[in-house]
């Protein structure tokens, strides 16, 4: 017989013997506890279904530990605006044992697993003795080996009649090529007489001017400009102009 209650919020298939983890129950280990409400009972004849609880059924069970369940990652993340938020939490939860479930007040035991049938052994059967083995037979002695007959004389093979050689061929002499005839010389130019340099017509009667002497310096550069001498005029005393 089974049934399903519901506590914390959640629903479970429990028999009598189960141990569960529930939602934390107010109690220390070894208190009992009970359920009230429950959905459906089952297995033994009619099955009975709560609208939304079995009227007049309970389970009851006792309590074994308080613990805690695993811990899990609770993580909020909002992209583009940097929010994160990561915790971590481990659910408060009970040990009960289930003791039995009750129905209009009578308690209903859980039915008994059938067990396999065990079959009837068979006697065990007479041991016999074991078969003696054959006498192992002689082995037969080892025939000697026939002579070998002797083999037969090999006739001579007759000889390949010499084939007659060919003859050489004479090789054909190659032909010489006829020899290029002399192409006749140019004939050379007459020189001509160079013509005489046609002379000036008047020479110039001025002499060449001559050149200026350079002025030693760089290249290119101008000679400095001759400096001016400027005469700087003596400023004189109230004494010598006569001016009191």
């Amino acid at each position: 017989m089974y049934a399903i209650i519901e506590t914390g919020g959640k629903q479970y298939r429990v028999r009598e013997g189960d141990l569960i983890n529930v939602e934390r129950l107010a109690g220390e280990p070894g208190q009992p506890v009970a359920f009230d409400r429950v959905l459906f009972v089952g297995g033994e004849g009619d099955a009975r279904v709560g609208s939304p609880a079995v009227a007049g059924a309970t389970v009851s069970g006792t309590i074994v530990e308080q613990t805690r369940g695993d811990k899990i990652i609770v993580f909020k993340f909002k992209r583009r605006k940097m929010y994160r938020r990561k915790a971590g939490h481990r659910q408060f939860l009970t040990s009960v044992r289930i003791d039995g479930i009750e129905l209009d007040g009578v308690k209903r035991k859980a039915a008994a697993k059938p067990q396999p049938q065990k079959t009837a052994e068979k006697p065990a059967a007479k041991a016999e003795p074991p078969a003696e083995k054959p006498a192992a037979k002689p082995k037969p002695a080892a025939k000697k080996p026939k002579k070998a007959a002797a083999p037969a004389k090999a006739k001579p093979e007759p000889k390949a009649k010499a084939k007659p050689k060919a003859k050489a061929k004479p090789e054909p002499k190659a032909k010489e090529k006829p020899k290029a005839k002399a192409k006749p010389e140019a004939k050379a130019k007459p020189k001509t007489k160079a013509k005489p340099a046609p002379e000036s017509k008047k020479k110039s009667s001025e002499p060449a001017a001559k050149a200026k002497p350079s002025t030693p310096g760089k290249a290119g550069e101008k000679a400095p400009a001759a400096k001016k001498k400027t005469k700087i005029a003596k400023s004189r005393t109230p004494k010598e102009t006569g001016e009191e």
